[in-house]
């Protein structure tokens, strides 16, 4: 099962914004993390229960620091329709 850490962050890109006008929202994930997982953590800690939920796994990049070569980390974007008037705000002060 998944936990609230996993969630890396929720993504605002130019891409993005575009789609939240739409209610869908791009959310970064650790790799283990699936689509069932992540709805159950929305439900959990948002009390959302998400519409669709589409997933894209993102490989690390092999780079090159200061003349080393080095992997950028992987991840997981998922793109979720919430339903009408709900939004990802959190619910702790």
């Amino acid at each position: 099962m998944a936990d609230i850490t996993d969630i890396k962050t929720i993504l605002y890109t130019e891409k993005s914004l575009g789609l939240q006008e739409n209610g869908i929202v791009v959310i970064q994930t650790s790799p283990n993390v699936t689509k069932n997982g992540l709805k159950g953590l929305l439900k959990e800690y948002f009390g959302i229960i998400p519409l669709q939920v589409n997933s894209l796994r993102m490989d690390g990049k092999v780079k090159r620091f200061k003349g080393r070569i080095g992997v950028r980390d992987s991840f997981k974007k998922f793109y979720v329709k919430l339903p009408q008037g709900a939004s990802l705000e959190s619910t702790e002060a």
